[in-house]
């Protein structure tokens, strides 16, 4: 009876395995096939789509593509909503109102919602569930539902090589300079020098750059060693074990050595 068991066990985690495989080849095709590209777009007529830039499956909430434009090489993750106008079916005019520059990177369940202009510099990065709009309810008539009242709207502008951590709000009127740092959780509205650190609810400036003296205040710790051109990813995982066993402590690789039996 225990060896009926066994083999039954046997034919059972195989199945599973079988069964496992096959389910996870059908995510990974179905995820390849749904992909939204310039040679693909699917059931999607953006403006522009780059060259390289890649709309993952399953997309969120699109439309008004027609007044969207999407650069070159961005990456735009899962269930990201990209919107143009307060819904579908609107003539938003001649010109775009939604543009991303090149290398844009868009994470997993962000939105980009617009109506007024909302601009993208290149190289911008943006953590999961970032929140970009130029619209936002108004609550003036207090008989009335606020989510029925005209929202209050203002262009949005995010300068190149800016980044925004994950959950961060960026607010109708809200302009970005260059290379800003916007921390987890912000919420994000007026004007935002460049080089500069914000953060909180509503944020505030944290932390700016200066020419001669640097960043003030201080940063807490030393910029990371950039990773040298040409080294393999073999050869990075060598360095990290050949660095993990050079900080063994002396006295405690000599405990191990007299339990062992070793270096008598």
């Amino acid at each position: 009876m225990r060896a009926k068991k066994n083999v039954f066990s046997s034919l059972g985690a195989a199945r599973r395995r079988v069964a496992s495989w096959v389910v996870h080849r059908g995510v990974r095709w179905v995820q390849e096939a749904g992909a939204v590209t310039a040679e693909c777009p699917g059931p999607y007529r953006f403006r522009r789509i780059g060259g390289g830039t890649r709309l993952a499956f399953p997309q969120g909430t699109v439309f008004g593509e027609q007044w969207i434009e999407l650069g070159e090489h961005c990456i735009i993750g899962e269930q990201v909503t990209l919107t143009a106008g307060m819904m579908p079916g609107l003539d938003l005019g001649p010109q775009s109102v939604l543009r991303l520059g090149n290398g844009v990177v868009l994470g997993r369940g962000s939105h980009v919602v617009a109506s007024q202009t909302v601009v993208i510099g290149d190289e911008v990065y943006c953590g999961p569930y970032v929140y970009i709009t130029s619209d936002n309810h108004s609550y003036d008539d207090p008989a009335q539902p606020v989510g029925k009242q005209w929202p209050r709207t203002a262009p949005v502008e995010i300068g190149t090589g800016s980044w925004l951590g994950a959950g961060a709000v960026i607010l109708p009127g809200a302009r970005l300079g260059r290379n800003v740092v916007v921390a987890a959780g912000a919420v994000v509205r007026g004007e935002v020098p460049d080089h500069a650190v914000v953060a909180g609810a509503p944020a505030k400036v944290v932390r700016t750059w200066d020419p001669a003296a640097g960043w003030q205040p201080p940063l807490r710790t030393p910029p990371p060693k950039p990773i040298p051109e040409g080294v393999t990813p073999e050869q990075l995982l060598a360095l990290a074990e050949w660095e993990a066993g050079a900080q063994v402590p002396a006295s405690a690789a000599g405990g191990e050595q007299r339990r062992t039996g070793e270096g008598r």
